[in-house]
């Protein structure tokens, strides 16, 4: 059984201006020790499939579908019952770290309260484990740390913290939504290097929310592309890279920058602009801005199995060859 199902899920807003429908009927599964990828652009879905999850979207947000983690069905549960599993049995790491921390909290507070909340440890204890994962972590100096506010700390530190924060009762399933977006190169790499190794050593599926295709090509097993609140495609992260089947994640991937390719500084970006979830389109979302965009494009794909573990959504049988580098 997978850890994580996830069944037609979706996921809208009620507006003045009408329902922004942001997921519109997803399906994955997330298996004990694997890690996904959910990339996109901006507006895809992918942060609302994460909030949605953990039962954390805004007041005018309203989910369907199914979520079953370890076959019990989350939405729908009663905050209460929402409360004992986040944070003991699925932690999440938010985009801007200084933000997510309490300012009028020591670090060592808040790691404490975690344990003492969800694993009733006693604080000497409490302590002494938070201590342990910030070490593990790789923060220097922890039995300072723990004193210190989070304003006292940089960016790429309270990211460290957030990875502790979320490890610290050894939960089954990680999502990191963007976790290294407000931080240097430098850290960025020590940070995605570091949840790597501690997925790998404590067996933690991990939910990746990423637009950098560089670190899913470094950190995932799988890979879920989104567009306009729906799957496009769904690989392995090797199949992905060297062979995609959907219009649009070769698009994505044409946009990043290539040191094994003469470009003359060109980025190739995707025409167009996103479609307005207002109003999502009949057919396929991603027909205005397809380079390969035909008449049945005009009806909406199905997102169907094309080989062992790849699924697409798209009417055409193939992508047509590239073009040989003169």
């Amino acid at each position: 059984m997978a850890l994580l199902e996830v069944r037609d899920l979706t996921v809208s807003f009620s507006t003045p201006e009408g329902v922004v429908h942001a997921v519109n009927g997803i399906s994955f599964d997330l298996d004990p020790g694997e890690t996904l990828g959910l990339v996109g652009e901006s507006g895809s879905g992918k942060t609302q499939t994460a909030l949605a999850l953990m039962g954390l979207l805004a007041e005018n947000g309203q989910a369907s579908g199914s979520v079953k983690f370890r076959g019990q069905e989350l939405l729908g549960m009663s905050l209460q019952e929402l409360t004992r599993v986040r944070g003991s049995k699925i932690s999440m790491i938010f985009q801007d770290p200084v933000s997510s921390l309490n300012p009028y909290m020591t670090i060592g507070e808040q790691l404490v309260e975690v344990l003492t909340h969800h694993r009733n440890l006693k604080r000497r204890e409490g302590k002494q484990r938070a201590i342990e994962m910030l070490r593990q972590v790789r923060l220097s100096d922890p039995e300072q740390r723990m004193k210190q506010y989070p304003h006292e700390l940089s960016g790429g530190m309270c990211q460290r913290v957030m990875i502790a924060m979320g490890l610290l009762c050894q939960p089954d399933l990680l999502i990191a939504d963007e976790p290294t977006t407000a931080l240097d190169v430098t850290v960025q790499s020590q940070i995605n290097s570091l949840m790597g190794e501690l997925s790998t050593q404590s067996s933690t599926a991990i939910l990746l929310i990423t637009h950098d295709l560089g670190v899913v090509a470094g950190l995932c097993d799988r890979v879920l592309v989104m567009y306009a609140g729906q799957e496009m495609e769904m690989a392995d992260v090797d199949s992905l890279f060297a062979d995609p089947r959907h219009p649009y994640t070769e698009g994505l991937l044409n946009s990043v920058p290539r040191l094994d390719r003469d470009e003359s500084g060109l980025f190739h970006a995707i025409p167009g602009n996103p479609p307005n979830l207002l109003e999502v389109p009949e057919g396929c979302p991603f027909r205005d801005r397809c380079t390969y965009a035909w008449e049945k494009c005009r009806e909406r794909p199905v997102f169907e199995p094309i080989g062992e573990g790849r699924f697409k959504r798209c009417h055409l049988d193939a992508l047509p060859p590239k073009e040989e580098a003169g």
